[in-house]
């Protein structure tokens, strides 16, 4: 782990982390994502404060060491996944995107080139300039430079932000932690039909009620060749074959044996080799995690494992000040605005209640009319050749009614303007990207407006509070 942190460039900054974790009694609570562009989106964050405040409340309960330990998805190879991030801006919510392709090995492994000054600039122009700017800009600058691995860049942020709560980095994609998991690998390909109906028949069973979160295979390894990248290894008649590359299985656990760093687990064989590694309490994981570890209840038992427990992430949507105050001037409730806007808007256009202004203004004519009848025969009694003009004096005053409806309408419909903008801001924000705001906005757009320490503050705030990770919280600031 200290070679590993040395690689990363935060070996300084771990140091009173990995002393915890080498007490004899200590334990972890893990969770991990992907390395999305500047931290990924807000999920990012409420893994990583879940991880820590359950590793705090365990340790107080057990009377022993409990660290909260972020594992690094360094070995997955979607560079397209993590490849964006969102910013809700200055009119709208934009996905801004790296403009360059993946050359298909480990993410990890990529190196951060030119193009990210393309896309910290875009960034830059969706944000509004603020007295926290210059800090987070130093922050990301320092991380996501040209020539740093995207490891490098997405571990030194993370790190930045939850050091100092005790968080510790970990992860596989390294030669050193490779040599560690060979008997696991060798035992993926080994034990390579028990295994798969070990997952078959439990996604099976889940299929009655539910669905199947990730597809089974012939292996759960692949293999980082230099020419094709993170190829996965699967069944070639009685041997094996990943990409062009073959060998018998007795040849296969023999390359394992001699290379591991030549192999990288995937979805399912990942949380093995990090329960091999670390001695977990429990892991944090998202929806879509959740659902396939679902999936792995007897996988375990095919390493001589046990699945630990698995907690659900907190979840929660961040309401700022300008939307709490418009939201109570509409008639919906939260959930309601993830609704495509087109249905929002006909539903409030519906739901407004308004007086039929055309029956008022009609009404009010033939009121208007029949009070000119006494006085036109009073005035025609006097002199008749004043007739034409009562005729047109009255019909000035309907001609003025006309008018004053007109205004009414205009009227009507700037408030329905302003409202129908309402609606938008509010869905923008709350919901961008037609999804949870969790899922798409980057941290990086709360921290340039409230301060580069607001995850500390807010962790600060929710562990007050006690964590309820059974619901979805909304966090008004």
């Amino acid at each position: 782990m200290r070679k590993y942190h040395e690689e990363l460039g935060i070996s300084s900054s771990q140091a009173e982390q990995l002393k915890k974790l080498g007490d004899k009694d200590a334990l972890v609570v893990v969770t991990g994502q992907q390395l999305g562009i500047l931290g990924g989106p807000m999920f990012t964050i409420y893994k990583t404060m879940s991880a820590i405040l359950l590793a705090r409340s365990y340790q107080e309960k057990l009377g022993r060491p409990v660290v909260p330990v972020f594992w690094l998805a360094d070995e997955d190879h979607d560079f397209d996944e993590i490849s964006w991030t969102g910013i809700t801006g200055r009119k709208d919510f934009t996905k801004i995107h790296l403009n360059e392709q993946g050359s298909g090995k480990p993410v990890s492994d990529e190196l951060v080139t030119a193009q990210i000054e393309e896309l910290k600039s875009q960034v830059k122009e969706e944000l509004f300039d603020t007295d926290f700017s210059d800090a987070l800009w130093s922050q990301i600058n320092e991380h996501y430079q040209e020539g740093k691995t995207h490891a490098q860049a997405f571990a030194g942020l993370i790190n930045e932000w939850f050091a100092e709560e005790g968080l510790l980095i970990a992860g596989s994609n390294f030669a050193s932690v490779k040599k560690l998991l060979s008997k696991q690998f060798s035992v993926s390909i080994s034990g390579a039909d028990a295994i798969y109906d070990s997952i078959e028949n439990q996604s099976a069973e889940l299929e009655n009620e539910f669905h199947r979160q990730v597809m089974n295979g012939d292996s759960n390894l692949f293999y980082l060749s230099e020419m094709e990248g993170r190829q996965k290894l699967n069944r070639d008649g009685n041997g094996w074959k990943a990409g062009e590359k073959g060998w018998t299985e007795d040849e296969l656990i023999e390359e394992i044996q001699s290379h591991p760093e030549k192999f990288s687990p995937n979805v399912f064989l990942r949380p093995v080799i990090q329960d091999v590694l670390l001695p977990t309490l429990g892991y944090v994981a998202g929806p879509g995690e959740l659902a396939y570890y679902g999936q792995m209840k007897d996988f375990y038992s095919q390493f001589d494992l046990q699945m630990p427990p698995i907690f659900p992430r907190f979840s929660g949507t961040i309401v700022e000040s300008a939307i709490s105050r418009i939201v109570e001037k509409l008639p919906f409730s939260f959930c309601e605005y993830g609704k495509r806007i087109e249905d929002l808007e006909s539903e409030f256009i519906e739901q407004t209640d308004t007086d039929d202004i055309e029956q008022v203004f009609s009404e009010w004519k033939e009121k208007l009319n029949e009070a000119a009848e006494e006085p036109l025969k009073v005035i025609n009694e006097i002199d008749p050749t004043l007739d034409g003009t009562v005729g047109k004096t009255i019909a000035g005053f309907g001609n003025e009614l006309d008018k004053l409806k007109g205004r009414v309408y205009r009227s009507i419909k700037k408030q329905e303007e302003i409202q129908l903008s309402r609606i938008e801001k509010i869905k923008v924000n709350l919901f961008p990207d037609g999804g949870l705001q969790e899922r798409a906005v980057s941290p990086v757009y709360f921290m340039n407006k409230y301060g580069t320490g607001i995850w500390n503050e807010l962790l600060a705030e929710i562990e007050k509070e006690g964590p309820d990770l059974t619901k979805h919280h909304l966090i008004e600031l």
